[in-house]
């Protein structure tokens, strides 16, 4: 009896190891998905039932507008706005203080994890302290001199199960390149180092 209990015990648990990554994955997936539709969607301020008198809703319709949104900004920013109407966009968004702090960060975020020049590729470890102590970062910047400090870099350092994380400023001689992809190391890391070394 025990061991039938043992081995039931065990299926569960390995059962567990496949159904709750792949359940939060989905779930996480389907609540983003949803809540972006349902507050983008415009099915029912403008489709009325002509015998009902009453809004129609659309599934899917938020979700297809962010999507033409998105593909339409992009061709227009590479095929039609020219460099002088954006330098002349970004002069007014820089009137703007608040909207213009707001506006670069996420700019800045954004082309870190999609852009021309991702930010977040080359995974380092680095040396903290004289006891051996090291962490894994991403190097953000190689040279920041023009804040007075040659020889220095930053690096970047993501807190595990969050998406959070630090800056810190370290000579460049602490910092060793990691000879893994950065979405690996970014894995290793942000699960608390059980994933991304395969």
């Amino acid at each position: 009896m025990n061991r039938i209990f043992r081995a039931l015990f065990n299926y569960f648990v390995k059962g567990l190891l496949i159904v709750v990554p792949l359940g939060v994955a989905l779930f996480l997936i389907f609540w983003a998905v949803s809540s972006v539709d349902n507050a983008l969607n415009i099915s029912n301020e403008i489709i009325v039932d002509p015998k009902t008198g009453k809004h129609t809703y659309i599934p899917g319709l938020g979700i297809l507008l962010v999507i033409v949104v998105v593909l339409l900004a992009g061709v227009l920013v590479t095929t039609i706005i020219t460099q002088p109407i954006k330098n002349w966009v970004n002069r007014w968004i820089n009137r703007l203080p608040f909207f213009n702090f707001l506006y670069s960060s996420i700019k800045d975020l954004t082309e870190a994890f999609v852009g021309d020049e991702k930010k977040f590729n080359e995974a380092v470890i680095v040396d903290v302290n004289e006891f051996g102590l090291k962490k894994i970062g991403f190097l953000t910047q190689k040279d920041l001199a023009k804040i007075n400090l040659p020889g220095y870099v930053a690096v970047y350092f993501p807190y595990s199960y969050s998406f959070a994380g630090q800056v810190v400023i370290v000579s460049s001689d602490k910092v060793k390149p990691i000879d893994k992809t950065g979405a690996d190391m970014m894995k290793f890391v942000i699960s608390g180092g059980v994933s991304g070394l395969d």
